[in-house]
């Protein structure tokens, strides 16, 4: 069988995914699966052996379709499930296995703020569109391959962290999902372990920021790593913090504890660290937000600007809260090192 998948973007998303191309592969192994991204993504999949062959779009979707027309795949796996992916999928006219996304009822949560019932896990999901073709969760979470030229040295990292670190990846897509500088502060502030802080150049002024404000014992790494060098960083830390973003997906598929921040998005949405089951009750995985909030949660996605002006489910997020949960998860890795 000749299977395609699509996921166009983005980095946590992508990896999100991982589950699907490992349980496929393992369990029919003659499967020959392909991936087709944006080509920012391309280091995120190229280096996964259950892939044999990475598509990106660069031009125009037409362009695309007709590429891939010619590989005459057996079946498409849509885990986007977009308007694209559909232009895509009506394209190939190949068998088609498609993910649900439940945007109605992540719309119908936002409306009546009832999370009482969480939705299934993405990941779970993504599982359950090709359970058809006989593919069953595992049950081993998430896949992140670091190709080992571009592990990250750790005698290059600041000196003061090389002796232990907490990973902070204080980007986010969208401005609600994010702590607002001063409340990075209070947070680093208030952790007595060293921290890298990780995201991306649009990231690099806030981290200067945090890190002039705090001292030594925050390094400002934002900007200086590729996604897979980032990676590397994550796997050599202890512990994690992270906003609802890629480097909280990261980290759970590299096994590390993590400290989840949440603004005006949700757990319960379906998108919080992944281990294995589809639960957000997990030893690793330790979640910090504001509760009973009445306009949380307010989107599925995020804002550039908190729609109430007061922006409360981040300004109040307590930063004893989250050193606490660093404090438990650091004992607890390093005594099992010990």
């Amino acid at each position: 069988m000749k299977a395609l998948i699509i996921r166009f973007s983005s980095i946590g998303d992508i990896v999100l995914t991982s589950p699907v191309l490992r349980c496929l592969k393992q369990q029919l192994p003659d499967c020959e699966i392909h991936f087709v991204t944006k080509p920012q993504y391309k280091s995120l999949v190229e280096n996964n052996p259950n892939v044999i062959k990475v598509h990106l779009l660069e031009r125009t979707l037409w362009q695309l379709g007709m590429l891939l027309g010619n590989e005459r795949f057996d079946v498409v796996i849509d885990l986007h499930n977009n308007v694209r992916s559909r232009l895509l999928r009506f394209m190939l006219a190949r068998k088609s296995l498609v993910v649900k996304k439940l945007n109605l009822q992540k719309r119908r949560m936002i409306l009546t703020n009832d999370t009482k019932t969480p939705l299934r896990h993405f990941s779970e999901r993504c599982l359950d569109a090709v359970a058809s073709l006989g593919v069953k969760n595992d049950f081993k979470g998430l896949d992140y391959f670091i190709p080992d030229e571009e592990h990250v040295p750790h005698h290059e990292l600041h000196e003061l962290q090389q002796s232990g670190y907490v990973a902070f990846g204080i980007g986010a897509w969208h401005f609600t999902k994010r702590l607002p500088p001063e409340k990075l502060i209070a947070v680093c502030g208030s952790i007595s372990q060293p921290v890298i802080l990780l995201g991306d150049m649009g990231d690099y002024e806030i981290g200067q920021q945090v890190a002039l404000a705090c001292g030594r014992k925050v390094a400002n790494a934002c900007g200086k790593f590729t996604i897979n060098q980032t990676a590397s960083v994550i796997q050599q830390s202890r512990v994690v913090i992270s906003h609802d973003s890629a480097v909280m997906h990261i980290a759970a598929a590299l096994n590390k504890p993590v400290v989840s921040i949440w603004g005006n998005t949700v757990p319960e949405f379906g998108m919080h660290p992944y281990f294995g089951q589809d639960g957000m009750s997990h030893p690793l995985s330790e979640t910090i937000e504001v509760p009973n909030l009445s306009c949380r949660p307010c989107s599925r996605i995020g804002y550039k600007e908190c729609p109430k002006g007061h922006f409360k489910c981040m300004r109040e997020i307590s930063e004893d809260a989250v050193a606490a949960a660093v404090d438990r998860f650091w004992r607890a890795v390093t005594s099992v090192n010990n």
